[in-house]
């Protein structure tokens, strides 16, 4: 039987063997964890690997995974270690964690390299730490309103930052506040009530506070601008496509992240918030096939 616990943050469930039984999709134990995942598209297609946000899981792409792989592209997407199905390992939960994911989970599927990476928010910046330090196993970059260029966070969320404090704060209030931040990712959320309750299950399971507060205090989504610095010096072909109602990392934001990436095909994506892709994917998806064949 699975284990259940009773948990004053809601963690009820505890992922075991049990509980991955009854998951849809795949699971692959890798040098951190187990790793959940789904591949799709035809084997001999360029291999495209998705790449989640700060805390949203797999579902990201539910309106871009299918469509590419019908495209003829050999499609992956998976959780990052914390979020929807995949281990949370008593690690730091930052860039080199993210980044050894990739390198086990192309390794274990056997994924010939270079890859294309498209990444969304948080996992924008993480693809260009992924091409920064391979550059040899990377095609194509495609970012999506990506982080590493945000405003350190000022009061009241820099408490989150302090030892203890940090964890009762989000003990108190994440129930609450992680999925209204959602919300805040659509232009019309009341468009698409599912991005936020597909958000919800993976909160009862243990260690998805931990690994979320962990990422925060990582820097990972503040202070990465010499990453965008060095990708701006490679001949690595670039698509960068920004809502124009972002509100979570404003459009402004995207301009200094094309000034240092000159070279990027730079498109703002009309009638949109942070995820462009989930929202306008008739117009997102077919950016992403004619610039990754």
């Amino acid at each position: 039987m699975s284990r259940r616990r009773f948990a004053l943050n809601g963690e009820t469930i505890l992922l075991d063997e049990d509980e991955r039984a009854a998951i849809p999709g795949s699971f692959v134990k890798l040098s951190d964890g187990q790793t959940w995942y789904q591949l799709a598209g035809p084997v001999e297609g360029k291999p495209v690997i998705f790449l989640n946000g700060y805390s949203v899981p797999h579902y990201l792409w539910d309106h871009t995974f299918h469509p590419l792989a019908e495209a003829g592209f050999r499609v992956l997407r998976f959780d990052h270690f914390g979020r929807g199905w995949s281990d949370r390992p008593r690690v730091e939960f930052g860039p080199d964690l993210f980044d050894r994911q990739i390198i086990d989970l192309l390794s274990a599927l056997e994924i010939k390299t270079p890859v294309n990476l498209v990444g969304s928010s948080m996992g924008g910046i993480v693809a260009g730490i992924f091409a920064d330090r391979h550059p040899e196993l990377v095609d194509r970059l495609v970012l999506i309103d990506p982080a590493g260029m945000m405003i350190p966070p000022a009061f009241p969320k820099s408490l989150l930052l302090i030892p203890l404090l940090g964890e009762l704060i989000l003990h108190l209030t994440g129930d609450r506040t992680l999925p209204a931040g959602m919300a805040e990712d659509l232009l019309y959320p009341e468009r698409f009530p599912q991005y936020v309750a597909d958000y919800l299950p993976q909160m009862r399971i243990a260690g998805f506070k931990r690994a979320i507060l962990s990422t925060f205090r990582s820097g990972i989504l503040f202070e990465q601008r010499s990453v965008y610095e060095r990708q701006g010096k490679t001949n690595i072909p670039i698509l960068l496509l920004w809502g124009r109602h972002d509100r979570t990392i404003p459009l402004e934001v995207g301009d200094k992240v094309h000034a240092l990436l000159p070279h990027a095909d730079w498109r703002v994506i009309e009638d949109a918030g942070h995820v462009p892709h989930y929202e306008r994917p008739e117009v997102v998806n077919p950016m992403l096939v004619e610039f990754l064949q």
